[in-house]
């Protein structure tokens, strides 16, 4: 049960990857063919906060990667599996996290804004 469950999860994940991937494959290629026509400072900047952005996708998708182990432990009722929750929940410090992502996006934003 448990092992067929964490393929299931394995698959989606593969392919939320995938579409992430294809996604900012595409957005590149806009912004470099933006970029094209720009000053070469502008340029380094921005692909700087593309990779800060690919990063802090990639820990959102380890949180809820997090989140559906641990709603899948409860439906399991495994009691075992509780006294890990508390210690990985200090460790992404959840909702807190996800909320200071958001705010250094709008910041970066706000900055690319200004520059232009």
């Amino acid at each position: 049960m448990l092992a067929s469950a964490a393929e299931e999860e394995k698959q989606q994940q593969q392919q939320q990857q995938r579409q992430q991937h294809e996604q900012q494959q595409k957005q590149q290629q806009k912004q470099q063919q933006k970029q094209r026509s720009r000053h070469p400072y502008q340029q380094q900047q921005q692909q700087q906060q593309q990779q800060q952005q690919q990063q802090q996708q990639q820990q959102q998708q380890q949180q809820q990667r997090f989140f559906s182990y641990l709603s899948r432990g409860r439906q399991h009722h495994q009691p075992h599996k509780h006294s890990m929750v508390a210690a990985v929940c200090m460790r992404f410090k959840a909702p807190k996290c996800m909320q200071q992502q958001q705010q250094q996006q709008q910041q970066q934003q706000q900055q690319q804004q200004q520059q232009q």
